[in-house]
């Protein structure tokens, strides 16, 4: 089975941050976390430099390639920095 991952940290949400499954909204400096694998994404969100991790609503999401999950991390990392309780975006497609 394929997988891929991939972390950006220091991305600042903007107002009204990002929202989480398990404790509602998060803000401030964040790390944003994506795993692909078995045609799904799963993204995480964490304060940077903690250790608990958090699912950022929306997630997991069907992702039908590692191209597509890449694309995908870019675009939450934007919603993050976005804010106004941002949630997993629809899965956009990579250019070919």
């Amino acid at each position: 089975m394929s997988w891929a991952s991939w972390t950006t940290t220091g991305v600042y949400s903007g107002r009204g941050g990002v929202l989480t499954d398990e404790v509602g909204v998060l803000t401030g400096d964040l790390t944003v976390h994506t795993t692909w694998a078995g045609g799904e994404a799963r993204v995480a969100v964490q304060y940077s430099g903690a250790s608990d991790w958090f699912t950022m609503s929306g997630s997991p999401t069907p992702c039908s390639s590692e191209d597509d999950s890449r694309a995908l991390h870019q675009a939450v990392v934007q919603a993050v920095e976005e804010g106004g309780g941002a949630t997993v975006p629809a899965v956009p497609h990579a250019a070919s």
